[in-house]
């Protein structure tokens, strides 16, 4: 921390507070002040939760659904195929069925249906005799198929956190604090986080019905599923986000919920999960489905109460998930090829944007992510489908807001539908060129880019000798996790070292010798030291991450 207010915050905590000075350097670093250290190491949720009827529309989508649990009504719960969209959907569905209701989730195929609701999909649950559809991580941009539902008797209540147009589509309530105009300052959340809290508002509007008392479930227990959506999805861990991870963290260590402890089985996790291992080792198991797979998978390991199939379905994801590690891998090296030779002819190309008729829509996205990470600029990824049109996605840098660009081109008739957050977003092209779209996404995002890029660095926490890295220090920079978006993880250089050798050992790790160039020590007479670093070559997190770590 070379910035003195830092420093000068860091030493406030120690003086305070009884903290150890490097921990207290990586607190100030991550903009956390004296007065807030203690409830950020020991975040409490009841310290923490909102009013859920603070978000704009939450006391018609509480009203609705007492409603139908009070009617005993079947209600459809359509969710979105990745993590976040299979954790919300098996939330509220686990939480209506305790309650005796008839729950049918549906996951739409990535391929065949595409992103959030269809009109088709919605005429098939209102014929299987849903009177109410609930909409999680999806639904905000979907005009067309929630007027449909209208047009068929079927109230929808849309739960989601993307961002929003400015004219809403037809629903009964749709709670989500990315709406223009909603204040509730909760715009940090997942769905599942939204779906939490509507679940919360609901248990407080059952509570005063005596018929329900004994019915009502331990929504702490239901941290576990908000926890993995939370990391899996690339939140800020800030805030309420924070309280949420280390709680559910809590339960899921308890194995109580036989889905994800048959997947932490299939992913050979014999340690109690941290935070990373949801970003690394379940989420893209889970997201794997959704990718080259059966899309309700994921929500259907996360609901279910049978062993064996939770064993099958565990084993099922883990196979899907080491062949798109093959698919990708093929295809990222063709992408980044690609990129070489654009930014070769234009070297201050704002976006990059590839497209091939021979990748699957399903990892697009992670396709994007590995270019933007190693270009350090947005970019799309499309697949070219035999239909003409293209389907894309795309992640993007600090300060260039991808979402915002996307929603441009479909207003501007450039494409066929599209939506998505800052970080990243997904959009369907009429037809298999690209370049319209690529020109657009130049126009809009060219100074913000060219801003971004002009500060881009790369900001560590300290220094420090080989020697030091201890078990004791580790422990020490522990306590200030979890660490994901926003609260990254500490990164200190070792100067005045050099690798002497370095090799690959098992799959994604590196195991390296450093000598120091200062007196050898007496905890280390050669002045040698082992470092061994776990690469967590995963890619599914740095799906959705932001630039590598921005902390001071």
């Amino acid at each position: 921390c070379a910035d003195p207010a830092l420093q000068a915050y860091a030493a406030t905590m120690v003086q305070a507070y009884a903290l150890p000075e490097l921990l207290a350097r990586v607190l100030a670093g991550r903009g956390i002040r004296p007065a807030e250290a203690e409830a950020y190491l020991h975040p409490r949720l009841r310290h923490l939760m909102p009013d859920p009827d603070c978000l704009v529309d939450m006391g018609a989508a509480t009203d609705r659904l007492t409603r139908a649990v009070l009617a005993g009504e079947r209600v459809a719960v359509f969710g979105d195929y990745d993590v976040d969209g299979a954790a919300s959907a098996a939330l509220l569905a686990g939480y209506l069925r305790r309650l005796g209701l008839t729950v049918q989730i549906h996951i739409p195929d990535r391929i065949t249906e595409g992103y959030g609701p269809n009109v088709a999909a919605v005429e098939a649950l209102r014929e299987a005799g849903a009177t109410l559809l609930v909409t999680v991580d999806c639904g905000t941009s979907g005009h067309a198929p929630l007027e449909a539902a209208a047009a068929l008797g079927l109230d929808v209540i849309v739960l989601d956190h993307h961002g929003a147009p400015e004219h809403l589509p037809t629903a009964h309530a749709l709670v989500n604090p990315n709406r223009l105009d909603d204040l509730s300052g909760l715009g940090h959340l997942c769905a599942a986080g939204i779906v939490f809290l509507t679940l919360v508002a609901l248990n407080r509007r059952l509570r005063e019905k005596s018929e329900f008392l004994d019915l009502l479930p331990d929504l702490t227990q239901e941290l576990d599923l908000v926890a993995l959506a939370t990391v899996a999805d690339v939140v800020p861990l800030v805030g309420l986000n924070r309280a949420l991870v280390v709680q559910g963290l809590k339960v899921m260590r308890a194995r109580g919920r036989i889905g994800l402890a048959a997947l932490l089985d299939a992913a050979s996790l014999t340690e109690p999960p941290e935070a990373w291992h949801l970003g690394y080792l379940v989420g893209p198991r889970i997201n794997a489905g959704g990718r080259i797979g059966n899309a309700a998978l994921g929500a259907t390991l996360l609901t279910t109460a049978d062993p064996a199939e939770a064993g099958r379905i565990a084993v099922e994801l883990d196979r899907l998930n080491r062949e798109r590690q093959v698919i990708e891998a093929v295809a990222v090296a063709a992408a980044e090829a690609e990129m070489d030779h654009a930014l070769t002819l234009d070297p201050e190309r704002p976006v990059l944007v590839a497209a091939s008729a021979e990748w699957h829509p399903g990892v697009v996205g992670l396709i994007a992510a590995r270019l933007k990470e190693r270009f350090g600029r947005p970019a799309f990824a499309f697949a070219l489908r035999p239909d003409g049109t293209a389907t894309g996605s795309g992640r993007s840098i600090v300060g260039a807001d991808l979402g915002h660009a996307v929603r441009s081109a479909v207003e501007a008739g450039l494409a066929l539908k599209g939506g998505g957050h800052a970080m990243a977003a997904g959009v369907t092209l009429p037809g298999s060129d690209v370049g319209d779209f690529r020109d657009h996404l130049a126009s809009v995002l060219a100074t913000t880019v060219a801003e971004a890029r002009a500060v881009e660095a790369l900001l560590v926490d300290g220094a420090m000798s080989a020697g030091g890295v201890t078990a004791e220090l580790v422990r020490t920079i522990h306590r200030a996790g979890p660490f994901g978006s926003a609260a990254p993880e500490p990164i200190f250089v070792l100067p005045r070292h050099r690798i002497t050798d370095a090799a690959v050992v098992g799959h994604g790790h590196v195991r390296a010798r450093l000598r120091s160039r200062d007196r050898p020590s007496a905890r280390s007479p050669s002045g040698r030291h082992r470092a061994h670093w776990d690469k967590r070559s995963f890619p599914e997190l740095a799906e959705k991450c932001t630039s590598p770590a921005r902390c001071p």
